[in-house]
């Protein structure tokens, strides 16, 4: 019997090991292969139910992911986000414009549509800059993740990590609670990537003078939905802000799926939209729902907690970079949420927990998944990060970025 409590902690530990690693000696594995091995682990040893493993998957969770997922494809097939691309980033003249324009512009989107959206959206789109204008694509590249983890503190909808803190935290007005708390260091910390960038990467801010072109759109009626699908979000996003001061219930998924309709109900290329989506995400978040509540099940993280301040500010920024960097923001954010739920944590509290755990993102690659994805996505066009070279800038970014944070949640 002790040796089953043991499954879901021992089955942890060793997906920790493989997602650091990825490798089991000549297969090379993706996360969510490692995620979903964990998942069957438990479920054939019985440490919980299939009932109980259905039952553990957050659906709001999943089909706010889907809805994304959906407009995220339907603006790269499209073409649209291209056009796009061009009519915000025309105005840069120089590297250093265009650096700064893709942190805040990419920033500004995250906090919209979700990091690994644009994680995937994007990537194909800083490369494209980085062979048009001769710019480092390792530089677009850290620009790009830097830009979608910071950008997406800031909004209940710019991570998964910080929709669970929405959705399960008790936060009674998601949006106005994280933009009063975390806009102002969000945009400084936006500045201090662009200020570390520049130090690390001093000899790629030439002054050459960029020349921009519109890009054509290759689908205009997908263009045109998506277009829809990009407006109803924003309109939807407002509806909820009102919603929660009038006393109606105004659901976060409503979102993604309303923006998801156009596209899935009036595009001939509803099909090919959906098999395309990154199912693999998917696929991972269902699995990590089922191992972390086998994990919770034990007992062992509540009885660790026991006689340690785990409500304090430092204590969850310090405790989120740390350990996301085992088991990224998401699993680390299901497991920690509930013990901060049963300490009777305040709404502060919960605005620490997102910023920690998606700022932790900066340190590591695989301090979140929209990392992984940039890396994924950029090697298949024959361009990569190394993790010494994310480490780098990455780990003193991260003390700052964590130290504004600090400083404007207890302070201020």
């Amino acid at each position: 019997m002790q040796m089953l409590a043991n499954v879901p902690l021992m089955t942890l530990i060793a997906v920790l090991i493989l997602i650091a690693v990825r490798q089991v000696g000549r297969v090379k594995l993706q996360i969510w292969h490692i995620m979903l091995g964990g998942a069957v682990v438990v479920l054939a040893a019985g440490s919980i139910m299939p009932v109980a493993a259905l039952e553990a998957v957050n659906l709001d969770v999943m089909l706010f992911l889907s809805g994304m997922f959906i407009v995220g494809e339907a603006l790269r097939r499209s073409g649209y986000l291209y056009y796009l691309s061009h009519k915000f980033f025309r105005r840069a003249k120089t590297p250093d414009h265009l650096i700064l324009l893709v942190l805040f512009i990419m920033g500004a989107f995250s906090a919209l549509i979700m990091n690994d959206t644009l994680a995937i959206i994007g990537t194909p789109l800083v490369l494209h800059f980085s062979r048009k204008h001769g710019i480092s694509a390792r530089l677009l590249l850290l620009t790009l993740a830097f830009a979608v983890t910071i950008g997406s503190v800031a909004s209940p909808i710019g991570n998964p990590q910080n929709l669970l803190i929405a959705v399960n935290g008790g936060v009674r007005n998601p949006f106005v609670t994280f933009l009063s708390r975390l806009a102002l260091p969000t945009i400084v910390n936006l500045f201090v990537a662009y200020a570390a960038l520049k130090i690390f990467y001093r000899k790629s801010f030439s002054g050459a003078v960029l020349n921009h072109c519109v890009e054509p759109i290759s689908d205009p009626r997908l263009a045109l939905l998506a277009r829809v699908s990009l407006i109803i979000t924003l309109a939807l996003v407002v509806v909820k802000i009102i919603a929660v001061f009038m006393g109606v219930e105004f659901r976060l998924t409503y979102i993604a799926l309303a923006a998801a309709a156009p596209i899935v109900l009036f595009s001939r290329d509803r099909l090919r939209v959906i098999r395309n989506i990154d199912w693999h995400t998917l696929i991972f978040f269902a699995a990590m729902f089922v191992l972390m509540k086998s994990v919770w099940d034990t007992g062992f993280f509540q009885s660790a907690a026991k006689g340690r301040d785990i409500t304090s500010i430092p204590m969850i920024l310090g405790v989120s970079v740390v350990l996301s960097q085992l088991i990224s923001n998401v699993p680390f954010v299901a497991l920690y949420l509930p013990l901060l739920n049963h300490a009777g944590a305040a709404t502060l509290q919960m605005m620490a927990l997102a910023a920690g755990s998606t700022i932790a993102g900066n340190l590591f690659i695989l301090g979140a998944a929209s990392n992984v994805i940039i890396v994924q996505n950029a090697e298949k066009q024959g361009e990569t990060l190394t993790f010494l070279e994310f480490a780098r800038i990455g780990i003193p970014l991260t003390v700052i970025n964590t130290a504004v944070y600090w400083l404007f949640l207890v302070l201020l």
